[in-house]
């Protein structure tokens, strides 16, 4: 698959996340039926996407008949987002602010999806998870899947700086395993329900999902 344009090296200087068009991303293809498939599981309507980008991922869980709102710090991606998906509501909002008081304690789930490896402070992330969902509730995270063997094959095929985005600003700054991100779900007070890994084989996966309960 060609990569889109948004996965390539177009934003090396910017003020934000740069999104250029309205195309999904290759990670969604392999990400996506996951996580609907999670949220089924689990019974949740009213779900928030932490990080929409241009709101392919809110479209499609608002097809799935979800109630869905999409927030993130990127003008040019609710741009996108606001255009292709009008019936859907989007706002800006960065992890780094709390939430805003209309959005606080209304949902049942939170996803985010390849959005904590773009964070300095992660945490924020699942500060905000938590001002949403209130007491209860559950978290859908997926980021790039690092392991040994996996980062092994990067360094020998030289793909270091086609895979992290060195030269982009708000590219890759976070590179996360299963046992640290599961590490961070506990630390934050939510128990880990389940991971997977998806794209190729388990051992090179390409990201990782894991998701958790609000305890």
């Amino acid at each position: 698959m060609e990569r889109p344009s948004t996965d390539s090296d177009l934003s090396i200087e910017s003020r934000e996340f740069v999104w250029a068009d309205e195309d999904p991303t290759s990670a969604y293809s392999y990400i996506l039926p996951v996580v609907l498939h999670w949220l089924r599981e689990g019974g949740a309507k009213r779900v928030l996407d932490i990080g929409c980008g241009n709101g392919v991922i809110t479209h499609e869980l608002a097809k799935a008949g979800y109630e869905i709102t999409g927030v993130d710090s990127s003008a040019s991606g609710l741009a996108l987002a606001s255009k292709a998906y009008p019936e859907i509501r989007f706002l800006q909002a960065g992890v780094e602010r709390p939430l805003p008081e209309e959005l606080k304690g209304r949902f049942e789930a939170v996803i985010a999806v390849e959005v904590i490896e773009h964070l300095l402070l992660p945490r924020e992330l699942f500060r905000r998870a938590k001002e949403a969902l209130g007491e209860r509730g559950r978290l859908i995270i997926s980021t790039p899947y690092h392991g040994y063997l996996k980062n092994l094959a990067l360094a020998v095929v030289n793909k270091y700086d086609a895979h992290w985005h060195p030269l982009r600003d708000y590219g890759h700054v976070k590179f996360f395993s299963i046992n640290t991100l599961s590490r961070l779900f506990q630390e934050q007070g939510f128990r880990v329900r389940q991971t997977r890994r998806v794209g190729r084989v388990p051992l090179l996966a390409k990201s990782m999902i894991i998701d958790g309960v609000l305890e």
